[in-house]
This record gives structure tokens, sequence and C-alpha cells, in this order.
């Protein structure tokens, strides 16, 4: 898949959440990372994001949505537990896309899943932390992008065998 994406969070309130799926934005080849009417400061972020993310990606605070601005053709995808949202694994990704979050002890405000063009879920029996769920939706992303094919029918083999006897413990000697 060609294409870019963000992830944020709205009205966060644990920096190291944030800090913490910034980290892994970095490491999934995020283009930019986001927060909005958030409580966040980098200094306590940077405990959880030992990549210093920020250093390596644009970074936005917006104070609310209307702040809010997105380049054109980039689709907001909100992520909620609702029965109403798209389950992750039916997902198909839009090329362009910002993903943002709730907050840890709430959901995403009315305002916000008015702006998202599309709202998906993690298929779990009740909600995650925030930064895994980012993760998930990140590695869901990279797994849809066809950019390793499909996965074999039969397990590859190796390309060196290991010996039968690494397989089975020793017997143990009669003495």
């Amino acid at each position: 898949m060609r294409g870019y994406f963000g992830i944020g969070v709205e009205r966060i309130s644990k920096p190291m959440n944030a800090g913490s799926l910034f980290r892994t934005a970095n490491a999934f080849g995020a283009s930019f990372v986001f927060t909005l009417n958030a409580y966040y400061t980098v200094r306590q972020g940077n405990m959880a994001d030992t990549s210093h993310a920020l250093n390596a990606l644009p970074f936005f605070e917006w104070d609310n949505i209307d702040d809010l601005i997105l380049p054109r053709g980039c689709r907001l995808v909100g992520v909620e537990f609702l029965d109403e949202a798209i389950e992750l694994p039916r997902y198909r990704h839009p090329s362009a896309a910002a993903y943002v979050l709730g907050p840890e002890k709430g959901s995403l405000s009315d305002q916000v899943l008015a702006r998202c063009h599309d709202v998906i879920k993690i298929p779990t029996r009740f909600c995650i932390n925030v930064a895994l769920a980012g993760a998930l939706v990140m590695y869901d992303r990279v797994l849809s992008s066809n950019r390793f094919g499909e996965r074999p029918v039969v397990p590859p083999v190796p390309a060196k065998l290991p010996k039968s006897e690494d397989w089975v413990a020793p017997a143990k000697s009669p003495h």
C-alpha cells in the first residue's frame, strides 16, 4: 500500500500512554503523531518513548476538533469500542489515514466521532490499553498492505534443519 498515516489520541490523561503510542508509531513508520484536547508533556511521554519519536516525526497538538487540519485526502479514522464500528479484520485501510484513539477512561467525543470518515474496533471482549490498541491498528495496516504477500498454507522449511537430538531431550543414564 502506498500512502501514509498518522496516529493520535483525544483527551488522553496519561502522557506515558501517548509516549508509548508515539514510540510504536515511529517503529511502524508513521508520518506524524498528534494529540487532541489532551494532557501531554514531552518530558513525561519520553519516559515511555525511548525512540524520541517527536525528534523524528511531526507532532501536532490541537486544542479541539475544530482546530484539526489534515492533508487533503487524508481520512480520519476513529478507533472506538462501539457496536456499529467496523471490526478491524474486516477494514480496508485507506492509503492516507489519521487514526485517533480515545482517552484511557472514556470514549472518543461525539464531536470527534462526527468528523470521522470511518470508525473501527478491535474485536476484543472489552477495551484495552490505548497504546496497545494503536499498535494493533498499525500492525493490521502493515499486514493488510500485502507488502509481505499471502501467508503460506504450509509453514516454510527452515534453511537448516536442526539435528534430531536437538528436538528431544537426551535420555538419562541409568547409572
